[in-house]
């Protein structure tokens, strides 16, 4: 169980650090949407080979075709409910990603396989560059520094203890849930993708964000 803390907290501390960024200074745009455009790349490389083919693998298609569709519907529901203000969207995408990715971290942990580095990696890699583009967002939006800290740090809390949690149900979980777990995070990323970071990162970096996502998906997957 405390593994699974340690890692998890270490996973979930690059949205701290990546907030801390956000908010230490005004970010140039392109130097913004560069980060988001690797991030982007990492996330796509996490949702093939540690989401998608993982989920597969321990429960089938059915399985994750509904854990897939279920994330995608709630990050939609859930981005339009939400106010329409700078970074909301990345922050929400981090939240509802975070925690399933996450809990497939644990799992893995409790089920002896030892920690999944390149999922780690890609939690990390990517968590990065959402935080720093949403903080820097609600930034310049005028949300004040201290709410901006608040609300990554309470995000990082959740996910870590996402892997505490799903460490916890290891033991109990069919194959089939792991890999409806598996396919919410993928959904939820993917509509998040669409909707917020890879048209973010394209009007802030230009030409450069589609050769920088490419660097970013081939940096992940070769971790």
């Amino acid at each position: 169980m405390s593994g699974a803390l340690g890692w998890g907290a270490l996973a979930a501390s690059s949205l701290v650090i990546g907030a801390l960024l956000g908010i230490a200074r005004r970010w140039p745009d392109v130097l913004i949407g560069l980060v988001l455009a690797f991030g982007a790349g990492a996330l796509i490389s996490a949702v093939s080979f540690d989401l998608l083919e993982e989920g597969v693998r321990v429960g089938g298609n059915a399985a994750v075709g509904v854990g897939l569709a279920a994330g995608a519907l709630t990050y939609f529901a859930a981005s339009r409910a939400l106010p329409d203000t700078g970074g909301t969207a990345l922050a929400l995408g981090a939240f509802l990603d975070g925690i399933p990715e996450q809990a497939v971290l644990g799992i893995g942990l409790a089920g002896g396989e030892g920690v999944s580095v390149s999922l780690l990696a890609a939690i990390f890699v990517s968590n990065l560059p959402e935080a720093i583009g949403s903080a820097g967002d609600m930034r310049a939006s005028g949300t004040k520094p201290a709410t901006i800290r608040r609300l990554w740090l309470a995000v990082a809390v959740v996910c870590t203890l996402a892997s505490v949690a799903g460490f916890a149900i290891a033991d109990t979980a069919s194959g089939d849930l792991k890999a409806a777990i598996n396919g919410f995070a993928a959904g939820a990323l993917l509509v998040m993708l669409i909707d917020s970071m890879i048209p973010e990162a394209a009007r802030k970096a230009g030409d450069a964000a589609g050769l920088v996502t490419v660097l970013g998906f081939a940096v992940a997957t070769a971790l």
